[in-house]
């Protein structure tokens, strides 16, 4: 058996006198307020003039992002169980009623965070807003939330991948419980690797934003947001303890190229359409010969 560099031994547990609470849970729920606390701010800080046909002067509503969050969960809980029947669908085929079962199971992220978005642009429709500019409004703290998720599996001992010798292996010592099968067999850390991969994606779309290169709030930052992480997701999840369907690719590396594919093809579409739009030329109205000149 490999010899980890990194073994973890601490209690998983914060004791609250006679109540236990989960690390995990603590480190989830503080990314999820620090991601909705980003968006608040950056929400304040969007012009919805920016967008075509809306009114200038104005910037987008932080209290409507509560309403948008809330209609994201229940796309984000269908895309979740259906990505999760995708990735174990040699089982899910001869029990499609399981799917139905909350208990039964667990959510696939990928698909997921497509299903929240979509059901949340569709939250934006009912407020009049363009669905365009909230997503872009989204994209900087998605990609915190899921950093910190990953950080907090990691607190957790979920999300073990395969064995490793390698000198950052990580194992799980102490009485746990802890998440992953054989926590003490050292093993890639790569929930720590997509947290790392998620971050890097959140510095390159800082520099892209800083650049200009997404001056426009009109849902391509946050398509190319989720193609970029999409495409680390999929690189990181060959060291996943799933086994591989299609050659060596696993289930979930499928979904997320899948994902990022769908992502450049609307990114393609949008700049295909943007391009045609800067070369219309403007209709030509001849003046009306009843109207004196000059008016």
């Amino acid at each position: 058996m490999p010899i980890a560099v990194v073994a973890l031994d601490f209690d998983p547990f914060l004791h609250l006198g006679d109540r236990l609470v989960r690390l995990e849970t603590l480190a989830l729920a503080a990314g999820i307020l620090v991601a909705f606390l980003l968006a608040a701010r950056i929400a304040r800080g969007t012009a919805i003039g920016d967008q075509p046909g809306a009114p200038s002067g104005r910037s987008f509503r932080a209290d409507d992002l509560v309403f948008i969050v809330l209609a994201a969960v229940p796309g984000a809980v269908v895309g979740g169980r259906l990505g999760y029947g995708l990735v174990h669908l040699d089982y899910y085929a001869g029990h499609p009623a399981a799917l139905l079962d909350p208990g039964h199971g667990s959510l696939q992220l990928g698909l997921a965070v497509v299903g929240g978005a979509l059901s949340g642009a569709c939250a934006t429709r009912l407020l009049g807003e363009r669905a365009g500019g909230w997503l872009d409004v989204a994209a900087l703290p998605l990609l915190v939330a899921i950093a910190a998720g990953k950080v907090a599996m990691a607190l957790g001992g979920s999300g073990q991948g395969l064995p490793t010798d390698a000198p950052w292996a990580t194992s799980y010592l102490g009485a746990g419980p802890w998440g992953s099968l054989a926590p003490e067999l050292p093993s890639h850390p790569a929930q720590l690797y997509e947290a790392g991969a998620t971050l890097l994606v959140l510095v390159g779309a800082v520099g892209l934003i800083a650049s200009g290169e997404f001056g426009r709030r009109d849902g391509r930052l946050f398509l190319a947001v989720l193609a970029a992480w999409a495409v680390a997701r999929a690189i990181v999840a060959a060291t996943w303890r799933d086994p591989p369907v299609v050659g060596p690719l696993r289930a979930d590396q499928l979904v997320s190229i899948g994902i990022a594919a769908g992502c450049v093809l609307l990114l393609l579409a949008s700049g295909a359409e943007r391009h045609t739009a800067g070369d219309r030329l403007p209709e030509f109205h001849p003046p009306d010969p009843e109207t004196p000149a000059g008016l």
